[in-house]
């Protein structure tokens, strides 16, 4: 399996003057540059971004300068990276966690509760801290209610209804702790978006004491710009999606099909790998039956038993990492991709209805031909769009990378641990099973290290040194 998939994606086009984060967000105010006679030419000259995976290969907060030393290891690039992520939240004023899951057995249905704590400084909160106990569906209200809300922005994706294919215990320890941090992220997604953080839903997530008041209310009534993405005609075919926005879907297409490959992999792998753990368990306790039938090899046939015995629980834990922390992220930005693709589709319908009033008014056989307001209207709703779907790419874009290097490094770590765990269990087979034993032998027998590692005086040494 590789990761080049993810880490370096195919470079994509690009074209025109402008650079992705150079357009500014409509609520900045317009430029005289952006305005040519009071018209939006929806224009495929619009600038590419940079190549996405060209931005994949700059480390966060300047990252490593060229010439300098890298850390001594992956875990401590890890923890440099955290600390970076520790100081950039010195400038937050919302903080939100979910924990302290709880099941709820009623007569009708039994369910798990987590608690939503929050922590502000905004002035559009009565209080400095809630806290408020929900379920999963109350999560799922409120992304409906932000995408109803908020069509231009890129909503964060809730966790799979079964986040793991084949559980069947959805009250089982593993699964509830892995939603609860995937309902954790989610939240945390929101309160660290400009615009999302301050939906009067979220607002109302945090705080209400009983949820289902709201929810009872009915449908609330949509944003303008959500009505007209929501009823707009369509019959209308799209003339072209500008070259900028056809790049990224094609990204998140290739994207998603990567991250879909590598996660089925992932599963196979970790399915033999169970498999392979159900044979070790059984193949060690042969050794120790053998021995007891032998005493002459009692202690080596010990050893061996100990040794096998050793290396399941390391795979154990190393098989736990993979299905708790490697498996939810790509399955969280595969759903990530679909949910930005969805936000195309609207930016797609909104300008698709803007063409089609212009043709409507160009039809219009008048000597001095007026844009009509609708029209206007609907221009202003595509720069919208299109300027809130480019930053949250770029936002998005961000988030991916830091979360990519911190999983993959963490797993590269988890690994070396793994093998370090059996040439441990190795070593100490090797030397009898007592430590005394094995410092008696290590005197006397240096050079069966090699022949259990392979290589060298080196690789003897950096054994020993583990011990």
């Amino acid at each position: 399996m590789s990761a080049g998939g993810v880490g370096t994606p195919k470079s994509l086009p690009s074209s025109g003057p402008k650079s992705l984060q150079d357009m500014p967000h409509p609520l900045a105010g317009p430029s005289s540059e952006d305005v040519v006679g009071g018209e939006l030419t929806p224009s495929p000259d619009l600038q590419l971004p940079r190549s996405f995976a060209d931005k994949d290969l700059s480390l966060p907060n300047g990252g490593t300068p060229a010439g300098t030393s890298s850390p001594a290891s992956s875990s401590s690039l890890l923890n440099r990276l955290q600390l970076d992520d520790d100081l950039d939240g010195e400038t937050r004023d919302l903080f939100v966690t979910v924990d302290d899951p709880k099941k709820h057995v009623c007569t009708m249905e039994t369910y798990i509760t987590y608690r939503v704590t929050t922590k502000t400084s905004r002035i559009e909160f009565d209080l400095p801290e809630y806290s408020v106990r929900r379920r999963y569906q109350d999560f799922d209200w409120l992304r409906n209610k932000l995408e109803e809300s908020q069509p231009t922005h890129l909503i964060p994706p809730l966790p799979e209804k079964f986040v793991v294919k084949g559980v069947v215990d959805r009250f089982s320890e593993e699964f509830v702790e892995t939603r609860r941090k995937a309902l954790d992220k989610f939240l945390k997604r929101i309160a660290d978006h400009p615009v999302l953080s301050f939906n009067e839903h979220f607002n109302v997530f945090l705080t209400a004491k009983d949820l289902n008041a709201y929810k009872k209310q009915g449908m609330a009534l949509l944003s303008k710009v959500g009505e007209s993405v929501k009823y707009v005609t369509g019959g209308y075919k799209l003339r072209s999606r500008p070259l900028e926005f056809a790049a990224m879907g094609d990204y998140l297409d290739t994207f998603a099909l990567k991250l879909g490959t590598i996660d089925r992999i992932a599963q196979r792998i970790i399915k033999e790998e169970v498999e392979y753990l159900v044979e070790l368990r059984e193949y060690g306790p042969v050794y120790s039956t053998w021995g007891g039938l032998e005493m002459e090899l009692e202690e080596p046939l010990e050893g061996v038993s100990a040794c096998i015995g050793n290396c399941c629980t390391a795979l154990e834990d190393l098989t736990d990492d993979m299905t708790e922390d490697f498996l939810p992220v790509l399955r969280e930005y595969i759903l990530y991709s679909e949910s930005m693709k969805n936000v195309l589709k609207k930016r797609d319908q909104v300008q698709g209805e803007y063409e089609a009033k212009l043709e409507a008014v160009a039809l219009k056989k008048e000597e001095r031909p007026k844009v009509p307001a609708d029209v206007e209207k609907c221009q202003d709703r595509v720069e919208c769009f299109n300027a809130d779907l480019k930053a949250d790419m770029e936002r998005w874009q961000n988030n991916k990378r830091q979360d990519f290097r911190q999983l993959l490094m963490g797993m590269a770590d988890k690994n070396i641990q793994y093998y370090e765990k059996l040439r441990r269990a190795v070593s100490l087979s090797s030397y009898g099973t007592s430590p005394a034993h094995f410092q008696e032998n290590k005197k006397q027998e240096p050079l069966q290290s090699a022949h259990c590692f392979g290589k060298g005086k080196e690789k003897i040494l950096w054994g020993h040194n583990m011990i």
